[in-house]
């Protein structure tokens, strides 16, 4: 098995763990959007995209909202986690080092961006997030958090790919009208 290969294999097996139902799905669906917006998107890329969520999926080592005031400090903690976590995959799977940074370096900033690759992985799970994790954050959380999401999901969105999460058609009258 080639390296490429194991570590995508670690990543869905541990993914397909979490407890987060939607995990597994967002995971896929999360490179499924990097490559309609990207359709030659790097290897590095592919997978950063694939296992940019994985600590989620790690009970004993996730990161807990509860345990930070801010909303972006805690996004700021989930990335690097995700991160670190990728990285132990990676150097046991005997990634080259330089891939295996550029990896870490695209998890840990998939949440905001800051460079061209970074930016299309934070716009393919934002984009995901709307087409798949929001019903369930819905399901979850009260209306008030849930608007508080969507605005901050919306603002890591480009102008040009806002139009895709309009087109999304909720089953939940009421949330598909918190997203218009």
């Amino acid at each position: 098995m080639n390296d490429i290969n194991c570590i995508k294999m670690k990543i869905e097996k541990i993914i397909k763990k979490s407890m987060i139902p939607e995990d597994p799905i967002h995971s896929k669906n999360t490179l499924e959007w990097l490559i309609r917006i990207k359709p030659n998107s790097d290897i590095a890329l592919q997978i950063a995209a694939l296992g940019h969520d994985i600590e989620r999926a790690i009970e004993d080592r996730k990161i807990r909202r509860s345990d930070y005031r801010n909303y972006n400090d805690f996004k700021k903690a989930h990335a690097s986690n995700s991160a670190n976590i990728l990285k132990e995959i990676m150097k046991n799977c005997n990634a080259d080092k330089g891939f295996a940074e550029e990896v870490y370096d695209l998890v840990r900033c998939h949440e905001k961006g800051g460079s061209i690759k970074g930016n299309l992985l934070r716009e393919a799970d934002s984009i995901s997030f709307f087409d798949v994790n929001l019903p369930f954050y819905y399901k979850r959380n009260s209306v008030k958090e849930t608007k508080r999401r969507i605005f901050w999901g919306l603002e890591r969105l480009s102008d040009e790919l806002m139009g895709i999460i309009t087109k999304f058609k909720y089953e939940d009258k009421e949330l598909g009208k918190l997203v218009k």
